[in-house]
């Protein structure tokens, strides 16, 4: 088999539930992962052979696109602000939004001043990481419920180059934190049952139900839970960052202001959706 003609086994297999930019989006993809060939290359020399172990994966890959499977999950990587992460079905794919939260953490951090960091809800450990990586004097701690996904977060912390302190724990069962921080940073499960509709079948048949989705009478369960906590343990003027639900931002910011967090800011994300808030810790009580 021919490069050009594994080309044309996508489409043929895979046009009839995606467009023909993504198959090809996904071709380029998984051969220049399992293969090593450029765009470039492919396009140079169309008819170099493919081997028969190589066939076996990409002819197993197209039946698993054809499920719907991510393709992140397919070769168990992917990219997030500018870093590599090592990704699978224990663990939500980093979405483009989670970067803007991240930048907009990074921009409201003094890259001069060492700073404490928590991250809750961790999963691969993408917001903790990109954090350490990028404001260098930073102590970063992340905390998970799900022992695998912390496992997943602790080879991407080593296979990036940083150091993080991880820690395996229910939040909504906390009762507190290990110690005060500069910035707490959260992206929670957010999505009400009455939204599974919106939601793609790659996410609600193969990403964690867990990482994703509350319930429609308690959807700020876990905002009110870390906003709680935060009151004790963010340091004074420290900032908390939450990633929302685009249709609660005004519920979330209620929330936060009837709780004391001042400076609130709802933030849109680059698709026009409100996306994300920061807030400061209230004063200490005495």
């Amino acid at each position: 088999m021919t490069i050009s003609y594994l080309k044309s086994l996508f489409q043929t297999e895979l046009n009839s539930i995606y467009p023909k930019n993504e198959i090809d989006s996904f071709y380029h993809i998984l051969t220049e992962f399992k293969l090593g060939i450029s765009r470039v290359d492919k396009a140079l020399n169309p008819g170099q052979e493919v081997n028969e172990d190589a066939i076996v994966y990409f002819k197993n890959a197209i039946s698993l696109l054809y499920s719907e499977k991510p393709i992140q999950y397919i070769t168990e990587e992917t990219e997030f602000y500018g870093l590599t992460f090592k990704v699978n079905k224990n663990v939500l794919i980093p979405r483009p939004e989670t970067e803007e939260l991240v930048n907009w953490i990074i921009e409201n951090s003094d890259p001069n001043k060492e700073i404490s960091i928590l991250d809750i809800g961790t999963g691969s450990g993408c917001i903790a990481i990109s954090l350490a990586k990028n404001i260098t004097k930073a102590n970063v701690t992340a905390i998970d419920f799900s022992k695998p996904a912390i496992n997943i977060a602790l080879k991407n912390a080593k296979k990036n180059g940083v150091s993080i302190e991880f820690i395996k724990q229910d939040i909504l069962k906390a009762d507190s934190l290990t110690k005060n921080f500069d910035i707490i940073v959260s992206n929670p499960p957010y999505v009400r049952e009455l939204e599974k509709q919106e939601i793609n079948n790659n996410v609600l048949s193969f990403e964690p139900h867990s990482a994703l989705f509350v319930t429609d009478n308690n959807a700020l369960v876990f905002y009110r839970k870390i906003a709680d906590l935060s009151i004790n343990h963010l340091k004074p003027n420290g900032k908390l960052f939450f990633e929302i639900n685009q249709y609660l931002g005004k519920e979330t910011l209620e929330m936060l202001t009837k709780k004391g967090f001042t400076l609130n800011k709802l933030k849109k994300d680059i698709f026009g959706n409100d996306r994300m808030i920061m807030s400061q810790n209230p004063k200490k009580r005495s």
